[in-house]
């Protein structure tokens, strides 16, 4: 059966307006169903269910994910497919691309798991690191595009800004860089079939979590899953991986009162089984939707600017 045109003004509220937060996605539902999704969470699944088998016939999926740097649920539409003709949509250059990628690995590779970096480290991210498969470092050099070599620090402070506007990229509340709303949704494949650990709750990529003091122990609980794993404030928190006693956060009473995550049934169960390197799934990411989806800011400290990076670094 086809959509009807309540499928339809879904798909295209969160093609025109970006990714929305649960409560505004749920008053389009209502405003076109006449139904409260929250008690009425069973038609709620079976529309979303059958809005993505008819999407997946091009590859597009609807999705739910959480901000993990305040753990509310948003909802927006990604393109499955990392393709040459994906890449035709972008507003964004080689080089822009590029230091977007490191921006992104240096951030998922922090070991505090704090999921964020500082704008200056940010800036001095290097191009030349993102050229792959080299053999030695002269074979590197020449390999280096001059486009690279010549993206000053003014262009990588614009293209900061400019990630950060379209969601890609966002400000911590504490003026830090962090990953985009759209950077949680178009990269979940690349997160696991990259090796990013996942959380122990809810088996999401925990990119800002909080980590086991054993520092033998991998395992890692977003700050919005401690709630679920211990939902006895003074009772046993034994790490479920090792059993040392689960230390307390300050950012746990941030994270107290959010909802549980909302799961949106998926027409493609092997959805997560992507090409291993991020030059595909990232490129295409922040290629596929730039024309698709409205510039919108990604959280209250969004309208902040990066200072003048004559005031906090140098050229090198």
């Amino acid at each position: 059966m086809a959509l009807s045109w309540r499928h339809h003004v879904l798909i295209q509220a969160l093609l025109s307006r970006g990714p929305m937060t649960e409560e505004d996605f749920h008053a389009v539902f209502a405003g076109v169903s006449g139904k409260d999704p929250v008690t009425h969470r069973q038609l709620f699944n079976e529309v979303l269910l059958k809005i993505n088998k008819e999407l997946a016939y091009v590859q597009f999926e609807l999705r739910a994910c959480q901000n993990q740097y305040d753990g509310k649920v948003h909802y927006g539409m990604v393109n499955n497919v990392a393709d040459e003709q994906s890449k035709l949509g972008t507003k964004y250059s080689v080089p822009q691309i590029a230091f977007y990628k490191g921006v992104v690995e240096a951030i998922v590779q922090d070991v505090a798991t704090q999921g964020c970096i500082s704008s200056i480290d940010a800036l001095h991210i290097q191009l030349e690191n993102q050229v792959q498969n080299c053999q030695s470092s002269q074979d590197t050099q020449s390999r280096i595009p001059a486009a690279f070599k010549s993206f000053t620090m003014s262009q990588k402070e614009k293209t900061l800004n400019d990630l950060i506007k379209d969601q890609w990229l966002c400000y911590t509340s504490d003026g830090r860089i962090g990953l985009g709303l759209r950077s949680f949704f178009d990269l979940r494949s690349w997160f696991f079939s990259n090796d990013v650990p996942s959380c122990e709750v809810c088996n999401e990529a925990g990119v800002k979590a909080s980590v086991c003091s054993n520092e033998g122990c991998t395992v890692r609980i977003h700050y919005y899953c401690l709630k679920k794993k211990f939902p006895q404030r003074k009772g046993s928190r034994a790490c479920p991986g090792c059993g040392t006693e689960w230390p307390r956060s300050e950012f746990e009473v941030d994270h107290l009162d959010v909802p549980e995550q909302t799961q949106v049934p998926s027409a493609d169960l092997s959805s997560r089984k992507r090409p291993r390197r991020m030059k595909a799934e990232a490129v295409a990411a922040v290629q596929s939707q730039s024309e698709t989806q409205n510039e919108a800011p990604c959280g209250p400290t969004q309208r902040r600017r990066l200072r003048s990076c004559k005031t906090e670094s140098v050229e090198t």
